[in-house]
């Protein structure tokens, strides 16, 4: 029985420094991948973060004015092409009001109204021959 405990107490102790050997590995593995951080590192850390919060918004921000100035000019476009064509209309218009006041029926009416009658013998020139022509 004695030997029974002997080889327990032997076998306990080898699993027990094997486990203690894997723990420690473990250990020294872990603080080799996540190295320990000052409280000084932290504080840099929290600054850096807030910088990069702070200029991230910044931009953000500068980015809204940008798009907001470039709607305003859109709006600001369509109200121009808007009032060019109203003025195209409007010239339109007065070009189609002049040519009905100098279209030849509008005109003799004219005549006519302020007394004037149209010719009976109409005169022509001939600038070649420097003479007046009369045709009847």
């Amino acid at each position: 029985m004695a030997t029974a405990i002997a080889r327990k107490y032997v076998s306990d102790t080898l699993t027990s420094g094997i486990k203690r050997q894997v723990v420690e590995r473990t250990a020294k593995v872990i603080h080799a991948t996540f190295p320990q951080v000052s409280v000084a590192q932290n504080a840099s850390r929290k600054y850096f973060a807030g910088f990069v919060s702070t200029v991230g918004a910044l931009g953000f921000l500068a980015l809204l004015g940008i798009n907001t100035l470039l709607a305003q000019d859109a709006f600001t476009l369509s109200n121009l092409k808007i009032e060019a064509k109203m003025v195209a209309d409007q010239r339109d218009a007065v070009t189609r009001k002049i040519d009905s006041y100098s279209s030849p029926e509008s005109l003799a009416r004219a005549a006519a109204a302020l007394g004037m009658k149209p010719s009976e013998t109409p005169i022509f020139l001939n600038l070649a021959k420097d003479e007046a022509v009369t045709r009847g």
